[in-house]
């Protein structure tokens, strides 16, 4: 049983460090290196992350920039950008790549807030699946007869923490970034 509780917990930590990832990638109104995580260029016919591709920084709080280690390569960096759900006009002069987020409109912060409360829906979702894997698991141990009935309970009781500590882990994170999103 503490086996499956372990994995369990595993499983619902990965699920909050990809709801982190997934946050880390919405735009707030400020210049964020992992914005650009989500973005592939296709460099030699193979789909290439910015970031293996150039020195991405921040260079003011409201701008990016990117300097390719091949120049002729910026292009390509350049119509990625464009063609992302970013909705950032990139300029070049040559060599960098400049990233200017302009201030969130009250329209767009509010769509994003709609987004990021889908996405933790989504992994609340995901947790539950969890949980009910380990039940299933914890109740064949019972049938099985490997452990007790009050064993079962008491895994059944510890899984119900476990799930309630990360469902409000989630929506700390959810409304952390929600104030990130509604600060101008």
């Amino acid at each position: 049983m503490n086996d499956i509780l372990q994995k369990t917990e595993g499983k619902m930590q990965a699920t909050i460090e990809a709801l982190k990832k997934d946050f880390a990638t919405i735009r707030t109104g400020r210049a964020n290196p992992s914005m650009l995580d989500n973005i592939k260029v296709d460099y030699a016919g193979t789909p290439t992350p910015i970031n293996h591709m150039a020195v991405v920084s921040v260079a003011a709080s409201n701008m990016i920039t990117i300097q390719p280690w091949d120049h002729k390569s910026i292009n390509l960096i350049e119509k990625a950008i464009m063609q992302s759900s970013l909705g950032i006009t990139p300029s070049n002069d040559g060599s960098i790549i400049r990233l200017t987020i302009p201030p969130l409109s009250e329209e767009r912060r509010n769509d994003l807030v709609k987004q990021i409360k889908k996405m933790a829906e989504e992994q609340k979702v995901i947790l539950r699946n969890h949980r009910r894997d380990a039940l299933d698991g914890i109740k064949k141990l019972e049938k099985d007869k490997e452990i007790s009935q009050d064993d079962m309970k008491r895994g059944e009781a510890k899984l119900q923490k476990m799930i309630d500590a990360y469902v409000a882990n989630i929506d700390q994170l959810t409304a952390a970034k929600e104030t990130e999103l509604r600060q101008v």
